[in-house]
């Protein structure tokens, strides 16, 4: 019989053994009041690997004493899930909905997705998917709609160590050893905020030593992890890391760091459409109008690699980072947004000045809609100075324009037309 993993053995019984998550689980959590409430939507699970969304899953389904099904996205197809949503109502004719748990659902096909809106929408099955994906992406927009989507947190440092803590405390197996943690800095390193990860990690350090006192230190660690590197790279356990190398790699204009990183991802068999995406995202937050070509080339990137596939995808990719790389960079754009939404979250909802609105009926005219507006295009340059803010943010300034040769011919351009108004100099 195989062995049964640290982790597994550890897997918390009740919501109270769960480590983290309190803005979920916590006493004034939101899944903790809806379970409370005895009223559960259906939900989508969006956190890194080894931070408990199977394990919530399950004590959500018995904590309201409903069915507990099972899929997952990597084996299952359409007729499996119709399968189990048919008998999962035949539960529920006598019952409360029972509770489907879809593991990996970013990985099902649309229409495998589909097959789950009628249960669903019906409310006869309460579903559970659980992602490392971001589901505005990979999950269908009516699914998703049907959906409370719930973020899952990394775990940090304290609550790792408790965990291990725990485990010499309570596992059958380790409670009777002598183990003394000297160093814990690889461990954690090894783990990337992923329990499962690192429980597992563990035991392998302490039967690597045998019978008698062990003591944890971080050659120790290295010496076990180093040969399961390989492992983990294929299965995608480093994913938030490497993508973040990558990412940053560009946005340093580092193009030897861009492509080392890619390469690491396209031999650790990550999903082109991903760093695709991520691709396009880097080109407007790190680049936007410094290079406007730039988000040109990713989201042309983004389509031939759906369409060309794999491998040649990675040779197009490749063009797009090494552009990227080498493009001027701006963050004008992000932080543009970022600070107009946070005067909209300060002020609430501003009306809109008269002469900005809409006035499609005699009515609305009557009361001032549309009067004074002018028609940009009937001025000189096709400009007419006018204010397009509400009353209480005259003159507010969001968007800057960066120290790059493109933005500050904008720069030149919004200065003749404004003057000095929002003070872009």
């Amino acid at each position: 019989m195989d062995r049964i993993p640290l982790a597994e053995r550890m897997r918390p019984k009740s919501l109270d053994e769960v480590v983290g998550q309190d803005h979920l689980i916590g006493q004034e959590g939101v899944l903790r009041k809806a379970l409370a409430s005895g009223m559960l939507p259906s939900m989508v699970l969006w956190g890194p690997p080894g931070v408990g969304k199977t394990t919530l899953a399950r004590l959500i389904a018995e904590k309201l004493d409903r069915p507990f099904h099972t899929l997952s996205a990597i084996s299952s197809g359409v007729k499996d899930v119709r399968e189990v949503i048919a008998r999962a109502e035949g539960e529920g004719l006598f019952s409360r909905s029972s509770v489907l748990f879809i593991d990996e659902i970013h990985r099902f096909s649309k229409a495998q997705q589909d097959s789950l809106l009628g249960a669903v929408e019906r409310g006869s099955v309460t579903l559970i998917g659980a992602t490392t994906e971001n589901p505005s992406f990979e999950v269908i927009g009516a699914l998703l709609s049907r959906c409370q989507v719930y973020v899952l947190k990394a775990l940090d440092e304290g609550q790792l160590l408790a965990l291990v803590q725990r485990a010499l405390e309570q596992d059958p197996e380790l409670k009777g050893r002598s183990v003394v943690l000297k160093e814990t800095g690889a461990l954690l390193q090894a783990s990337g905020g992923d329990a499962r990860r690192m429980l597992n990690t563990f035991e392998l350090c302490v039967l690597a030593q045998g019978p008698g006192e062990v003591v944890l230190t971080d050659d120790r660690v290295h010496e076990v992890v180093q040969h399961r590197a390989a492992r983990y790279d294929k299965q995608g356990e480093q994913h938030y890391d490497i993508i973040s190398a990558f990412i940053k790699s560009i946005r340093g204009s580092d193009p030897q760091g861009a492509v080392y990183w890619l390469a690491r991802m396209v031999e650790g068999g990550e999903d082109p459409k991903f760093i695709a995406r991520r691709l396009v995202i880097l080109a407007s937050e790190d680049i936007g109008n410094a290079d406007p070509n730039a988000l040109l080339m990713a989201t042309t990137t983004m389509q031939a690699v759906q369409m060309i596939g794999w491998p040649e995808g990675r040779i197009v990719l490749s063009q797009c980072a090494i552009y990227l790389a080498c493009a001027p960079k701006s963050n004008s754009a992000y932080l543009a947004i970022g600070e107009a939404q946070a005067t909209v979250q300060r002020t609430g909802d501003l009306s809109v000045p008269l002469h900005l609105r809409n006035a499609p009926t005699r009515l609305v005219k009557e009361l001032g809609h549309g009067k004074g507006y002018a028609y940009s295009h009937d001025g000189e340059d096709h400009f007419i100075a006018q204010e397009y803010l509400p009353t209480e943010i005259e003159g507010s300034v969001f968007y800057t324009p960066g120290p790059n040769k493109r933005e500050q011919a904008m720069a030149e351009r919004l200065i003749a037309l404004w003057g000095s108004k929002y003070q872009l100099d």
